[in-house]
């Protein structure tokens, strides 16, 4: 059976399954929807918990062998076995389809993995798993809805923010749901619980969003801007390159101008991204960008602006990089392109 993490602690109530199946990216919510597991198991009677972390060369057999002996006086045991990037091999594939064709009473099987893709998702294994006990998979909280998620938390917490307090922590911890909830924790080691004001929660928090270059670019092309600039900052901010930043805002803006020079000698936007390999879940965002900038040449000076920041950031010519990448992502992201650096004598 497939159990969302919202409905996993009721279930439990009802019945432990002998097998569970926890895939996620988030760790902060795949970790709690453990925690409960093995929280019931060890209220069920698993009085011993044995950990496996799946690597490259991983001893399978072994696993299997250990779930068929029993432990010294027959104690009931919690076997978690973690596959950090979703995939088991071969090897590991079979394994898991005969754990889950012959599941042991005495054992009970905690498996943590990465988020499950469309491919892994109809595997075998995971359909065996799954039909054998629960998978519950953990999905990401989309940016919208992140504000409600922290006062959600704030008010499990004892904490009453309202939706403005919220946001600010939302905002503050962009993809980062452990940084939150320590911000959260944070906040009512502060105050206490009861009601916090904006005040409070800007002076408690701290910028810990977990930003990355493939954000930034996103961003760019959906035309934020405001997230655009905020993301930058966040990266600078945490020492990140300047030519890494470069390097992902130089990749979509070669396959932006690719795109314009197609779409510009006749051919329709969807076949110039059929032509030019664009990914149908990025067509959105890359039509977004093209419409904002349909003059012709525009990205091709978007791209010189960051051949200038690239020297800038290189020492090669003189000016101020931050300021050449903050024109740069604000021309990508708005209607305008980046200012040339005037003429030095």
């Amino acid at each position: 059976m497939k159990i969302g993490p919202e409905k996993l602690k009721a279930n439990l109530h009802k019945e432990l399954a002998p097998i569970y199946l926890i895939a996620g990216d988030q760790p902060l919510l795949v970790a709690e929807a453990a925690d409960t597991v093995r929280t019931f198991a060890r209220e069920s009677g698993f009085g011993s918990r044995e950990l496996h972390v799946v690597e490259r060369g991983f001893d399978w057999p072994a696993l299997e062998a250990d779930t068929r002996n029993l432990s010294l006086f027959s104690e009931r045991r919690l076997i978690e076995v973690r596959i950090p990037n979703a995939k088991p091999g071969a090897d590991g594939s079979r394994a898991l389809v005969r754990l889950a064709e012959d599941p042991s009473p005495d054992i009970l099987l905690l498996i943590i993995t990465a988020r499950l893709d469309a491919k892994t998702s109809s595997a075998k294994w995971v359909k065996s798993l799954a039909s054998a006990g629960a998978l519950v998979q953990v999905a990401d909280i989309p940016t919208a809805r992140l504000p409600q998620w922290v006062q959600q938390r704030m008010r499990a917490r004892g904490l009453d923010g309202g939706i403005a307090a919220a946001r600010i922590i939302a905002e503050r911890c962009e993809g980062n749901l452990l940084a939150a909830d320590q911000e959260i924790e944070k906040l009512f080691l502060i105050n206490g619980a009861g009601k916090v004001d904006e005040t409070a929660v800007m002076q408690s928090v701290t910028d810990s969003a977990r930003y990355d270059v493939f954000q930034l670019s996103d961003a760019a092309l959906v035309g934020d801007t405001t997230r655009a600039i905020r993301i930058l900052n966040g990266l600078l901010a945490e020492g990140v390159a300047a030519p890494l930043i470069l390097w992902s805002l130089d990749r979509e803006l070669r396959s932006l101008a690719k795109l314009s020079w197609l779409i510009e000698h006749g051919a329709s936007t969807n076949d110039a991204m059929a032509r030019a390999r664009v990914w149908s879940s990025r067509r959105a965002l890359v039509r977004r960008a093209l419409d904002r900038h349909p003059e012709p040449g525009a990205f091709g000076a978007l791209l010189a602006g960051a051949a200038r920041a690239d020297r800038i950031a290189k020492g090669v010519e003189f000016g101020d990089a931050v300021a050449e990448l903050t024109s740069l992502v604000s021309g990508l992201a708005g209607a305008g392109l980046p200012k040339p650096l005037p003429d030095v004598a």
